[in-house]
């Protein structure tokens, strides 16, 4: 089907269409959602393997950087070209990422095909959504947003328990590879269903290159700093501090372009509507918590409570089933009551009560209540999954919902990447101190210093080769293997409580902005009410 719907101004779409649109749409978000979960799982193995925890985060980092650079680029080239190449690009890049993940052989490769992975999660996620305001008109469009969340929190169901199982199976390169058969479903639906759907090709429609290149050089050195900081490098290192320089400088320089340029890629003046800002405050730090959460619980049930892989992917899937419960119970009571700042500061809060609860945990915590605390958790962040981006695009004009909605989704990835970031620094910073704190002093003055610097990673305990290799060493000191990884176990306790922790100050800001959130009535239609001539 090649059909071509120019929209802005009548956007009146038949059933057929609408449901064509979403067959193609639902496993586009299917895909790159499912991705992100089987990497939680699938992480601690491969840092074990590439003796690569350094760059835990910067798997995900990369990931999360890649798709967020290109989400207002699309976004903006979608209104002129219309959503269905760029769909079909996302897809098939994707796939090809996958593949390239599987056989990497070392962790740079990986982060590098990581990244490769991101510009086609990012090409079709931001597609998906921005097409489902094309679709449905704000009055409708809850209960769809909610349905698209259920499919984002089925993806990470599924994802947890699949990446886990992969992972103690046949092996992590297959968290990869399964992307591969699902990707090319997702593209023939789309090639052969999928609308392209056009809002308009006027010429004043120019991208903004000089805004996205501005925004590329502040937004890469910025999240670098926050990945090598503490780790690779000293904070007050000559390598972070230029790059925080150089990344704050670009930054002021594409905020100064955006205010003179004519059509620019993220305009200022979309932030000057209170539901803009507030709403897109409030879904950064929320994309900042999830990650807190979703990246590091595996880390601590496979590190602290010492299960595998698959164990720590079946805790994440009650949070999961939750995200889904509220998701889809948000959009019905959005669409059903037309309110949604109180579903907003709900959610938020429930958030932060789950988080905080997170960071109480320690080695002695039982199975029962981490489900239970991933269960708040889960709920809370399903709740806003749908609120956010449907208060932003009720608020502005409807020429403008392509570019809102990819600026939100743009900076919610931009909390995302933050988030692996921060927590993964705070994690690097915090353990290594703390594992010399809690390791017994005598042990410390009589082992040889090369011994103990292998212990100061954390990855020492899922690595049962290491574990081996290193047992002869300790023949002469009874139980100070043992006490070794006692205090392993017990540093990595303390860092994820400060991981945790961090997550919920987030959190209580996050409730902050939904306060802040005006709420106005959902517009019944998709109509302009000035359409371009």
């Amino acid at each position: 089907m090649n059909l071509s719907v120019p929209s802005g101004h009548n956007r009146e779409l038949s059933q057929g269409v609408v449901l064509a649109s979403m067959a193609g749409v639902i496993p586009a978000l299917f895909l790159s959602a499912l991705d992100n979960t089987i990497m939680s799982t699938a992480m601690p193995q491969i840092i074990a393997e590439f003796q690569g925890f350094d760059h835990y985060a910067a798997v995900t980092t990369v990931y999360m950087l890649a798709a967020t650079v290109v989400l207002p680029i699309a976004g903006k080239l979608s209104d002129m070209y219309g959503r269905k190449p760029f769909l079909l690009t996302g897809v098939a890049i994707f796939v090809i990422g996958s593949a390239l993940c599987g056989s990497a052989s070392t962790m740079v490769t990986l982060v590098i095909c990581r990244g490769l992975q991101g510009i086609g999660a990012g090409l079709s996620q931001g597609m998906a959504f921005i097409t489902i305001a094309d679709l449905f008109p704000p009055a409708r469009r809850g209960r769809v947003s909610g349905i698209m969340g259920a499919v984002f929190g089925l993806a990470s169901v599924i994802g947890p328990a699949v990446g886990g199982l992969l992972t103690d199976g046949p092996g992590w390169r297959w968290c990869f590879y399964v992307n591969i058969p699902i990707g090319i479903i997702a593209f023939l639906i789309l090639f052969r269903a999928f609308p392209n759907l056009v809002v308009s090709k006027q010429s004043e429609n120019r991208i903004d290159w000089l805004g996205a290149l501005t925004l590329v050089l502040g937004i890469t050195p910025l999240l670098l700093a926050l990945s090598w900081g503490g780790r690779e490098y000293a904070w007050n290192s000559t390598t972070v501090l230029m790059l925080l320089l150089c990344g704050g400088l670009m930054m002021i320089l594409f905020v100064l372009v955006q205010t003179r340029a004519s059509n620019g890629i993220m305009p200022l003046s979309l932030f000057r509507d209170r539901i803009v800002w507030t709403a897109s405050a409030a879904s950064v730090l929320m994309s900042l918590v999830m990650f807190g959460a979703t990246l590091f619980v595996p880390l601590y049930i496979q590190g602290v409570i010492g299960r595998s892989a698959i164990q720590s992917g079946a805790v994440l899937t009650p949070m999961m089933l939750a995200m889904i419960t509220a998701s889809m119970t948000s959009g019905q009571l959005m669409t059903r009551t037309g309110r949604y700042k109180i579903i907003a500061i709900i959610g938020v809060s429930i958030t932060a009560v789950g988080m905080f609860l997170l960071s109480r945990m320690d080695i002695s915590t039982e199975h029962f209540t981490v489900i239970r605390n991933m269960v708040i958790v889960g709920f809370g962040l399903g709740m806003n999954l749908p609120v956010f981006t449907l208060a932003v695009q009720n608020a502005v004009d409807i020429r403008q919902v392509g570019l809102a909605t990819s600026s939100v989704h743009f900076l919610r990835s931009i909390g995302g990447a933050l988030g692996s970031a921060i927590f993964g620094a705070v994690l690097a910073n915090r353990f290594g101190t703390m594992f010399y704190e809690v390791l017994p002093r005598d042990l410390s003055a009589s082992m040889p210093a090369g011994v103990l610097t292998t212990f100061e990673n954390p990855q020492v305990l899922m690595d049962s080769t290491l574990l081996l290799k290193m047992e002869p060493l300790f023949s002469e000191h009874i139980g100070g293997m043992a006490s070794a990884l006692g205090a392993v176990q017990t540093a990595l306790t303390r860092s994820l409580q400060d991981v945790f922790l961090a997550g919920s100050l987030f959190a209580v800001l996050g409730i902050l902005f939904a306060v802040l959130l005006v709420e106005i009535p959902l517009r019944k239609t998709n109509f302009s009410q000035n359409p371009p001539l």
